[in-house]
């Protein structure tokens, strides 16, 4: 009778211990799944800074990471990367918020692919800054870094509200040429879906100009090759071409009274040759301010005369198309015919305000072949 009561002892003390383990361990998992999940963000951040620490003649710093593992993705908030040696403190490249995240929809078609889509995003290059002395910075270098923070492809990139902006502050009034309100979305860019197309990846891009311009960009591209294929029209309409007076006084030595800018371009490219042309537009324009003094109306009146005899009267529009071919390794602005057609525009035919439809992706390639 006591070794049955002794055997019945043991084999509940057995399953007290069973039972303790079943639960125990479990518990212990979650208690290093939420530790892992706690300190995640921490180490991310820690790697991230450190690949920005490493980057030669730069210095940058990311402010916060939140990781979201139920969608698969990461947030990095507050990137900014600036010259190590730069005479201002206005970060080369400003990322507010970049949401980076495993694209789902991709999985069905066999691949792992990732999107990033980013929150105000700016870019602005300060001449001075960039221009210093001393100074071993190279723009591959901060570009494969950013590229390093995506372990995986990109297939879809997106920005909402983003800048780009050239900026001169010795020039006097400041030079800021920019874009903001800056729309992006590029899609397929590794390729997933629509194989069969020989630019697979559709790009469309918005923003507003300096003068208040609206720029428009969309067209094709191909990014698996190294040098990558693409068909593009931009265009800029209607901006106000007084705004550029800081860049023409600066470079030209001439303002602008009244007048609008405008300027498109179409560009194809196909095994690293390209073909197409800019076209910039000057109409109803107005030289020589009430402020300039007795040189400045002489010299801006000189160039007022030629810009009246070169100007297509009927439409008071002063403009010249510029012709781009050749090797990208190699690329020069045809001088001559950009001469001529000023004179073309101004004595033969006006040219439009819009792209030309005349360059499409297989000009480029035969113009290789």
């Amino acid at each position: 009778m006591k070794k049955q009561n002794s055997d019945t002892d043991t084999t509940a003390s057995k399953r007290k211990i069973y039972k303790k383990k079943r639960y125990t361990i479990p518990i212990i998992i979650i208690i290093i799944l939420i530790g892992a999940r706690l300190y995640l963000p921490y180490y991310v951040k820690s790697e991230v800074n450190k690949i920005l620490a490493d980057l030669p003649g730069y210095f940058g710093e990311v402010e916060d990471i939140d990781i979201a593992l139920y969608r698969g993705a990461y947030v990095i908030e507050g990137v900014y990367l600036n010259k190590v040696n730069a005479k201002t403190q206005v970060p080369f490249l400003n990322f507010p918020k970049t949401d980076i995240s495993i694209e789902w929809k991709s999985i069905f078609n066999g691949e792992i692919v990732s999107e990033i889509i980013m929150e105000n995003p700016e870019i602005i290059y300060v001449m001075e800054d960039q221009n210093t002395e001393g100074n071993t910075a190279d723009a591959d270098d901060w570009s494969k870094a950013l590229t390093d923070l995506v372990p995986i492809d990109i297939n879809n990139f997106e920005i909402h509200n983003g800048k780009i902006a050239f900026v001169e502050l010795q020039a006097d009034p400041n030079i800021d040429l920019h874009f903001e309100k800056l729309e992006l979305i590029a899609k397929n860019l590794r390729n997933v879906s629509a194989k069969d197309r020989t630019l697979p990846s559709p790009i469309y891009a918005s923003a507003i100009s300096i003068g208040n311009g609206k720029m428009t960009l969309n067209g094709n591209v191909n990014l698996i090759k190294e040098i990558p294929d693409m068909n593009i029209e931009f265009g800029l309409e209607k901006a106000d071409i007084t705004a550029l007076n800081p860049f023409t006084r600066h470079y030209a030595g001439i303002d602008f009274e009244s007048g609008t800018f405008e300027l498109f371009s179409e560009l194809a490219i196909a095994d690293g040759f390209m073909k197409g042309y800019m076209k910039p537009l000057i109409t109803n324009s107005k030289l020589i301010g009430k402020e300039d003094g007795f040189l400045g109306v002489l010299w801006e009146g000189f160039v007022g005369f030629f810009k009246f005899i070169l100007k297509n009267q009927s439409t008071d529009t002063f403009a010249t198309k510029i012709p781009l071919e050749g090797d990208l390794n190699n690329l020069e602005a045809s001088v001559l015919p950009s001469v001529i057609n000023i004179f073309g525009n101004a004595w033969i035919k006006a040219y439009k305000g819009t792209v030309d439809d005349d360059i499409e992706f297989k000009d480029a390639f035969n113009e290789k072949n």
